[in-house]
């Protein structure tokens, strides 16, 4: 047959049987859509023809091995075009997915032919018709011995002129034929959309808990008669990691273990005035003693370090590593290339601004004075880290360098090292935000700590887990080393309660900065972060009084965030972002949402969370839940297991709840059918 003419330049042709709209699609194709290991997504299309026949469309998934895998779509609005199907891939690397558009013989002959055989209108005519498409189905289709087996029965059936016409159309429309074709149906005029990139990667890069703590305070002591700090050091921080693993945590963050510049130190709580013993900031890198490839003296070696991270993994722990690209004006690179900086009218070097806030300990890099030079030089920097244990950076203030040299860095890592993640600690707009996830990072610091109202949460989280979700994984944190909001300065142990359950169970990925636990919650004066800032000093907060038998037992959170993580690790509804669905109450200030999973086995794991954003008051009202949405119908009960108090109650569409500083100010609901 000759090939009709196609449409050129600058059109695209369309294909015989359009395919439009294809989605998940991160900047036209340009950039991959993102998922991990097993899970799910879904993959929409406009999919149409021209006149009455018959129209289908198929999702094709492309695996590393360049093995297809193709599934039929579901028509999710009949008649108006749009498809859909819901996808996971088994393994990590580069896949790629297509929808493709096709006509349906089967499907255009069922319809006819039921409304014709109906009404006695060609009835042999039609039934004839019918046994050609199965024939074509049966020769030109692979299929299994069953499977021909059961379409040669369909044609004999149609053809059986002892039987009536209605049962000679069961033989071509019945289960057995329906089901064949729906497996491995006969397609006409297949029309692919273009290939669209996907990105598995493995479980952590989505979900994960996180603990952040200083090297240098886990085992620092202060003498209280010389009025002298001595030191934590690697070997003293990694006699932390144990409970850090019992807590349940993934992952542990460090601070950066880099040599510290003695150029405009800043001392305790932000001053000026640095004594020479006080410790300087971990993020002013660089001094005599190396820069971001060495280890602060003070805190061990290298065999130190890869002892700590040999401790951290027999724990269960991932290490992750602060990557801060800038510079103590102490540090080898200032000296070495003061071309990677910016040189103020006067001569002189600029430090870091953001204004009101000023930086005179650091440089930040200049990349367009020699991109080739320090692309080839902070390659070589993460290099050193991979090659001690390290999978995980998470990197500060990246919104600051170019866009492009992320991209290029986080794709040249992965060419030997796909099992790396990074995350972007990018407070920015939203912009910058969203185009490092659709560069590569894996996941992104987010607005969570300044969401604090059921509407704001709903709104956020919805944002997130729709289409921002196919290229950047939220990480929420209620507080860090940085960061102490209001609501955490005034909102008492119900806020710290509420803000780290939330975190843990909103999205599949949070973090706790050390001292969450102790509630560490006094501001300094004008400023959105905590007094004594442990950036500026060494902080002791001798764990030891908090365990069974110590003076302060009772006070800590740790118990709280052991049963968040084991709630966490136990129910894999909560391993996901998209499957979320937020539900109403009558109080504005009561948030519930739920996430499902189904798993392939036809099991299921459902969530229902519902707190009180007040944390000042006990408030008690109704919640509306959406059933459905939780796997069951209209009118049913539900037994509703609290897992952080462990009570149990009888639910239904409109329970009642009473949360707060008086009572929990949050249920942790798991759902099962009574």
């Amino acid at each position: 047959m000759t090939a009709p003419p196609r449409t050129s330049a600058p059109q695209h042709p369309i294909g015989r049987i359009p395919v439009l709209d294809v989605a998940p699609c991160v900047d036209h194709g340009a950039r991959p859509a993102k998922s991990v290991v097993g899970e799910e997504f879904t993959v929409t299309a406009t999919v149409l023809r021209e006149g009455h026949d018959a129209v289908n469309a198929s999702l094709v998934l492309t695996d590393p091995d360049g093995v297809e895998h193709v599934q039929v779509m579901e028509c999710t609005n009949p008649g108006l075009n749009a498809w859909s199907a819901v996808v996971a891939a088994d393994r990590t690397g580069w896949w790629s997915y297509r929808v493709e558009g096709w006509s349906d013989p089967y499907g255009t002959w069922v319809h006819d032919a039921t409304i014709k055989v109906q009404a006695d209108v060609d009835t042999e005519l039609m039934l004839e018709e019918g046994a050609r498409v199965l024939e074509r189905a049966r020769k030109e289709v692979k299929r299994d011995k069953a499977a021909k087996a059961a379409l040669a029965d369909g044609i004999r059936g149609l053809r059986d002129t002892t039987a009536s016409a209605a049962v000679r159309l069961r033989a071509g429309t019945g289960a057995a034929v329906a089901d064949v074709l729906s497996a491995r149906p006969l397609r006409d005029f297949v029309s692919p959309s273009a290939e669209l990139p996907l990105l598995v990667e493995r479980e952590l890069a989505l979900s994960g808990a996180w603990y952040e703590f200083f090297p240098r305070s886990e085992g620092a002591t202060y003498d209280e008669k010389e009025h002298r700090w001595t030191t934590g050091t690697l070997r003293t921080a990694a006699e932390r990691l144990p409970a850090v693993a019992a807590m349940g945590f993934d992952v542990i963050y460090l601070t950066p273990i880099h040599p510290i510049g003695q150029a405009a130190k800043k001392g305790p709580n932000n001053t000026l005035d640095a004594r020479p013993e006080d410790p300087g900031v971990p993020y002013a890198i660089g001094s005599k003693d190396g820069g971001h490839d060495a280890i602060h003296p003070d805190l061990g070696t290298f065999a130190d370090f890869d002892a700590f991270v040999a401790r951290a993994e027999g724990l269960g722990l991932e290490v992750a590593m602060d990557l801060a690209l800038q510079c103590s004006p102490d540090h080898p690179w200032v000296t070495e290339h003061p071309e990677w900086f910016t040189t103020r009218a006067d001569g002189t070097i600029a430090f870091a601004e953001n204004p009101p806030k000023k930086y005179q300990d650091i440089y930040p890099v200049n990349f367009d004075n020699d991109p080739a030079g320090i692309y080839a030089e902070v390659r070589r920097v993460v290099q050193v880290w991979i090659d001690h244990g390290v999978k995980i950076f998470r990197v500060d203030n990246p919104h600051t360098k170019p866009v492009e040299f992320w991209q290029w860095i986080i794709a040249d890592v992965a060419k030997d090292h796909p099992e790396v993640i990074w995350l972007a600690e990018a407070f920015t707009k939203p912009a910058m935000m969203h185009t490092l996830g659709k560069i590569g990072f894996q996941q992104s610091y987010t607005y969570y700590a300044w969401r604090n109202t059921p509407w704001e949460l709903r709104e956020y989280v919805t944002e997130l887990a729709g289409e921002a979700a196919t290229y950047m994984r939220p990480s929420f944190w209620p507080t860090t080393h940085d960061i102490l909001t209001p609501y955490m300065q005034f909102g008492g142990r119900a806020a710290w309660v509420v803000r780290a359950v939330l975190a843990a169970t909103l999205v599949p990925t949070y973090g706790i900065y050390a001292g969450y636990e102790l509630m560490e919650h006094v501001a300094r004066p004008g400023a959105e972060e905590q007094i004594d800032n442990e950036k500026y000093e060494y902080k002791d907060r001798r764990w030891a009084d908090y365990e069974v038998g110590g003076p302060k037992e009772g006070q800590s959170l740790a118990g709280l965030l052991t049963q968040i993580n084991t709630i966490r690790a136990n129910h894999g509804a909560l391993h996901w972002l998209r499957n979320i669905t937020f539900h109403s109450a009558d109080d504005e200030n009561i948030l519930v949402f739920s996430k499902r999973r189904v798993y392939a086995d036809g099991g299921e794991d459902v969530i229902l969370v519902a707190a009180n954003l007040d944390p000042h008051s006990t408030r008690g009202t109704h919640a509306h839940l959406d059933l459905p949405a939780l796997g069951l119908s209209w009118g049913d009960e539900f037994v509703a297991h609290d897992l952080l108090t462990d009570e149990q109650f009888t639910w239904g569409e409109h329970p009642f709840v009473r949360l707060g500083p008086e009572t929990t100010p949050v249920h942790v609901i798991h759902v099962r059918r009574s």
